[in-house]
């Protein structure tokens, strides 16, 4: 029994390497055994795969978009899980993404131990060992900066644990963060300076760090290391917002920073055509269409330039970037118009834009999608530098310039902020531009829930079929940790008032 725990992360770590991805380029072997593994460069870079496949699962992957719908950005219009729990019907048993969500970080958690443990027996070198290391160190980094966005202080592990071993009492959250942050230091001085090509890089673990830091308020700490990225120059912005999100504008792209990344036929998704461009499972709501500005900078409220008979007129371009009305039709690459053949009417009158690929329309079962969903990416690094400058320093020319950048984007351009807002002007700013740049990337939910503001967001909405969202400040900040936890460890404490 005692090591049936190692020996399920050592079966977990071959079944995701039985397939191949972008991350190598050869397939892996369908089995690994721990004795007879570990031998040559090929065996390493096939578990090395097999840690990089963790992010292939609907915790890293366009179905991190449902989360928008606990976010207020979107409804879901079939997935009745999602809607309870929009609804503030949450509880340890929920299943779903309450229990997804801990499962698939701590299997993620477990392959990258199993990785750590066992590398230094491979007679590779040290330069590849290090750089492997460093990988697998962002890659632990990002599941327990995701545990604890969901659940705060959990269960840490650094290392492969027995059964009784793993029957422990969660951490503090500030001790999980201590832990990412010595894990992304150690990536950082492991990895390469480069561009990203579907390998951690150093700019992606300086990212990751600059967001574990805005996301627990150490605002200085977080400005400086985004502004390292920005200052390196190794990402910008790609000039064209829509095909970012698209397999056509992926490859060698410039902003993109980590992405879980597909690749017909090996590694195809299967869901984000399908689902949201045929089965229409999520509907943008319509307070996310009304935060979009118009053309003139200004918000539909001010701008002489909204005209409400026809919404999409001079308005912000990444607004028909990202969402169109139920009925419209659209251009795929070759020039033809293509319509839909949605089977289920949306609940608010909208679709969804982003990442969806019309070239693959009509869409059937058949439907194999390879774009990648992008993690991190450089405009997101913009808007981290400016909320924690602006937080920590107020509205300095700096913010205004990473901004200003962002809304200057070739295709979108933007006119810059009006000069001289105070910082809590530029706060709400920066608020409203992180809305509908990172729109329908699962994000949302992630931010009014630091800001604090979801307590007060959340209860104003009301979901197609006139039911009212919740959200209880007491319990809703956290998720449950799932029954089946609880369970199986006796020492793990439940959120509270679950």
């Amino acid at each position: 029994m005692k090591k049936l725990f190692k020996i399920c992360a050592i079966a977990a770590l071959a079944v995701q390497i039985t397939s191949c991805s972008k991350f190598l380029d050869k397939n892996p072997l369908d089995q690994i055994s721990s004795e007879t593994f570990w031998n040559n460069q090929n065996e390493v870079d096939m578990a090395l795969a097999g840690v990089y496949a963790r992010i292939l699962t609907s915790t890293f992957d366009h179905n991190t978009m449902f989360w928008d719908v606990l976010g207020g950005d979107i409804c879901a219009n079939q997935g009745a899980d999602v809607v309870a729990l929009g609804q503030g019907l949450i509880e340890p048993t929920s299943g779903g993404i309450v229990s997804g969500i801990y499962a698939q970080c701590y299997q993620g958690i477990s392959s990258c131990n199993f990785f750590l443990e066992n590398i230094d027996r491979a007679p590779v070198s040290e330069e590849i060992k290090t750089q492997y290391k460093g990988e697998v160190l962002f890659l632990r980094a990002m599941f327990y900066f995701t545990l604890t966005e969901f659940y705060g202080g959990v269960p840490l592990y650094t290392h492969l644990v027995t059964i009784d071993e793993s029957k422990v009492k969660q951490s503090t959250k500030e001790d999980v963060v201590t832990q990412i942050l010595a894990d992304l230091d150690a990536a950082i001085g492991s990895l390469a300076n480069t561009t990203y090509n579907g390998h951690a890089v150093k700019g992606s673990a300086l990212a990751l760090k600059a967001k574990v830091l805005l996301h627990n308020g150490r605002w200085k700490e977080a400005a400086d290391v985004a502004g390292q990225v920005i200052s390196d120059g190794k990402f910008s912005l790609f000039d064209n917002y829509r095909t970012l999100f698209l397999a056509s504008g992926q490859a060698g792209n410039p902003e993109i920073m980590m992405s879980a990344q597909y690749l017909n036929p090996d590694r195809a998704a299967t869901g984000p055509d399908i689902q949201f461009a045929w089965h229409g499972t999520i509907n943008p709501r319509q307070e996310l269409v009304n935060d979009y500005e118009c053309t003139d900078g200004k918000s539909i409220a001010e701008s002489p330039l909204y005209q409400p008979s026809n919404w999409r007129l001079n308005r912000d371009p990444r607004l028909l970037m990202t969402i169109k009305a139920f009925e419209d039709k659209v251009i795929n690459s070759s020039g033809v118009e293509m319509g839909f053949n949605y089977n289920a009417q949306s609940g608010t009158g909208y679709e969804p834009v982003k990442g969806l690929n019309w070239d693959a329309l009509p869409v059937d079962y058949s439907t194999r999608s390879e774009q990648d969903w992008i993690l991190l990416r450089y405009a997101e690094v913009l808007l981290i530098y400016a909320e924690a400058r602006n937080e920590d320093a107020g509205p300095d020319q700096s913010v205004y310039d990473a901004l200003n950048a962002i809304r200057a984007r070739p295709g979108v351009d933007m006119p810059p902020l009006p000069a001289g807002l105070s910082k809590d002007q530029m706060r709400e700013r920066i608020r409203h531009e992180r809305r509908v740049e990172l729109a329908l990337e699962g994000k949302r939910y992630w931010d009014i829930k630091r800001w604090k503001t979801a307590e007060t967001y959340i209860p104003t909405l009301i979901d197609p079929g006139g039911a009212q969202r919740k959200f209880d400040p007491a319990k809703h900040y956290l998720f449950p940790f799932p029954q089946s936890e609880i369970d199986v460890n006796p020492g793990l404490d439940q959120n509270p008032n679950y």
